[in-house]
C-alpha cells in the first residue's frame, strides 16, 4: 500500500476514535441531583460546604447542588417555581403553608437561637430592666424568639411590648447599631448575637430559658430542611441519603476543629474570639438526632398561634398532620 494512502487511512482512524463514545476509560455518571435554594452567606452553608468537600454527597447516593441566592423570598421563589428541590426555613411557615393545602415536609437543620443581649457595661440584669429602653429586633414583630420573650415577659409580670420601644431593622444593621451602643438590649439571629459576645456583649435572657419557663421543648429545632412531599415519595432513597449526609457533616463539624479552619474563611468571622464564638454557636445548635415530639410541637405552634395570630400561622389554629418528616432515624 503507497505511504500516502496508509498515511490517509492512518489519519481517519484518529479522527474516528477522537469522536468515538467508547475512546479512554468510561466515566461513571453522577448520581441524581439535590438542589437546594439557600441564602448566600447564610450559616447552613457551612454543614453543605463539609457534605461537598467530603464528597458525603457522592457517598450517599446524591449530587449536592447549592444555589445561593440574595434573600429568603428569592429562595421560596425557586423552591416555589421547581428551580429547588430543598429550601431552609421554619416548620411554623411549613405548618402555616399545610394548613392551606400546600403538601411540604421539614427536615430538622438546627436548634440555634438567640436571645436579648445587652452591652457588657449594661446595668440590666433582668427584662424588667429594659423597661424605657430601646430593643431592637431583626426578623419583625413576628419574629419566633420575640414573641417567645414577650410571653416570657408577661408570666413574669412585665409587658415588653408595651414597656419598650421596639426598632425593627435587617440583621446585619442592627447588628452595627449595637456596637455603637444605640441600644438597651438586642434580639438577634444567634450568629450575629455570637459576633456580639465575642465583643463583650451578655445574654439577659435566652430564647431556650424563655421557651423553658414556658412549659416548652427548648430542644425542638425550629429551622430545618423543607421538601415538597411528592419529591420525598418519588426519592425517598434521595432523601435518605441527604438527612445521612447532613448527619455525617454535622459529625464532623461537631468533633472536628481541622474542619471550622477550612470553613474559616467562608464564616467571615472578625478575629479570632468570633471565630470561637460562632463555632461554639453552630455545635450547640446541633439537633440530637431524635424523631420531634408532636405533643411538644403542637404546644410550640399553639402559643406561637396565640402571640402572632393569622399573621404568623395563617388559616391554621393547630399543627396540622404532616409536618416532621420521617427519613428513618433522623
Amino acid at each position: 500500500m503507497p505511504a500516502r494512502i496508509r498515511l490517509v487511512i492512518g489519519l481517519l482512524v484518529v479522527v474516528m476514535l477522537y469522536f468515538s463514545p467508547i475512546r479512554g476509560p468510561i466515566q461513571a455518571a453522577d448520581p441524581d441531583p439535590i438542589r437546594i435554594a439557600v441564602l448566600k452567606f447564610g450559616t447552613v452553608n457551612w454543614e453543605l460546604d463539609t457534605i461537598l468537600h467530603n464528597g458525603l454527597d457522592k457517598a450517599n447516593g446524591f449530587t449536592l447542588e447549592v444555589k445561593p441566592l440574595a434573600g429568603s423570598a428569592a429562595a421560596k421563589i425557586a423552591f416555589e417555581g421547581g428551580e429547588a428541590d430543598i429550601l431552609v426555613s421554619d416548620w411554623i411557615w411549613v405548618a402555616r403553608r399545610r394548613a392551606t393545602g400546600a403538601d411540604l415536609v421539614f427536615l430538622p437543620y438546627s436548634k440555634s437561637v438567640g436571645g436579648v443581649m445587652v452591652a457588657g457595661n449594661s446595668p440590666a440584669q433582668t427584662l424588667a430592666d429594659l423597661k424605657h429602653s430601646k430593643i431592637a429586633i431583626a426578623g419583625g414583630p413576628l419574629d419566633k424568639s420575640w414573641l417567645i420573650l414577650q410571653a416570657y415577659a408577661l408570666k413574669n409580670g412585665m409587658d415588653l411590648k408595651t414597656s419598650t420601644e421596639q426598632v425593627f431593622g435587617a440583621p446585619p444593621l442592627l447588628h452595627q447599631k449595637a456596637l455603637t451602643g444605640e441600644f438597651g438590649g438586642i434580639v438577634n439571629f444567634w450568629h450575629y448575637l455570637a459576633r456580639l459576645e465575642a465583643k463583650g456583649f451578655r445574654t439577659l435572657v435566652s430564647v431556650n430559658d424563655a421557651a423553658r419557663d414556658l412549659g416548652l421543648d427548648p430542644d425542638i429545632p425550629l429551622l430545618g430542611y423543607v421538601m415538597k412531599g411528592d419529591f420525598v415519595r418519588e426519592h425517598a432513597d434521595r432523601v435518605r441519603g441527604f438527612a445521612a449526609a447532613s448527619r455525617a457533616a454535622k459529625k464532623i463539624l461537631e468533633e472536628d476543629d481541622t474542619a471550622w479552619e477550612r470553613l474559616r474563611p467562608i464564616m467571615k468571622a472578625e478575629d479570632d474570639a468570633a471565630f470561637e464564638k460562632l463555632k461554639a454557636g453552630f455545635r450547640a445548635g446541633i439537633p440530637d438526632g431524635q424523631a420531634v415530639d408532636p405533643d411538644a410541637a403542637a404546644r410550640f405552634f399553639n402559643l406561637m398561634a396565640q402571640l402572632g395570630g393569622e399573621q404568623l400561622v395563617g388559616t391554621a389554629t393547630t399543627l396540622p398532620d404532616g409536618v416532621f418528616v420521617d427519613v428513618g432515624g433522623w
